[in-house]
Order: C-alpha cells, then structure tokens, then sequence
C-alpha cells in the first residue's frame, strides 16, 4: 500500500500562488504515476494534473493549463503542485492520489487510482 500525506493549502488572494506537496511512503519504489484531483462542496472529484513515474509526461486540465505545473522527487517520494495565477474558481479542496498499474497514458478518472491522500484545502478569495 502507498500513503499519501497532502499540504500547503491554505487561503490565498486571486491571482496569488501556492505550491502543494504530496509525501508518499510504504511502496513507494513501483512505478506509479501520481495524479492532483481537486472537489468542491457539491461537486464532483475533477481531474487536475497528472505525472508519469519518470516525470516524462504529464497531463493537464484545460482550465489549468499554463498556471499549474505538476512535479515529483522520486528520491524523496514527493510530488508536486504549483498553482499561479490562482482564480477563485480554483478553490477546492486538492487530493494527490497514486495509479498503481499506469498505462501508457495518464489515467484522468478518480476511480481509475487505487490510493488517495486525506486532501489539502486551497481558498482562493479577496
């Protein structure tokens, strides 16, 4: 089993920035892909960005794209999220999760990953 642990949310200014890690641990040396999903009250889990085990690929949503750059540190079993160019919209509360049989693509539906961290919260308000 992984575990995911997620921090560095918190309340932030429109247009303001904010860098999310996700420490893994247990089986943490398979090749997994590590992926940002975020959900609303009241909405559904969406799909945020996600990252190959290499860091070779990566995947964005549409209304992230260009803000948000997602990494990882294999070394020190740590992914990444840096949010810019926050909008409120963006508030949500942010959750790393692990595939633990990826495919050649990056996988984009929360029941397609098998563990999950307990979220972050990111507020994005004047």
């Amino acid at each position: 089993q992984v575990q995911l642990v997620e921090s560095g949310g918190g309340l932030v200014r429109p247009g303001g920035s904010l860098r999310l890690s996700c420490a893994a641990s247990g089986r943490t040396t398979d090749y997994l892909n590590i992926a940002w999903f975020r959900q609303a009250p009241g909405k559904l889990r969406d799909f945020v960005a996600g990252i190959s085990w290499s860091g070779g690929r990566t995947h964005y949503a549409d209304s992230v794209k260009g803000r948000f750059t997602i990494s990882r540190d294999n070394e020190q079993n740590t992914a990444y999220l840096q949010m810019n160019s926050l909008k409120p919209e963006d508030t949500a509360n942010y959750y790393c999760a692990v595939d633990w049989n990826p495919g050649p693509q990056i996988r984009t539906t929360p029941g397609e990953y098998d563990w999950w961290g307990q979220g972050t919260q990111v507020t994005v308000s004047a």
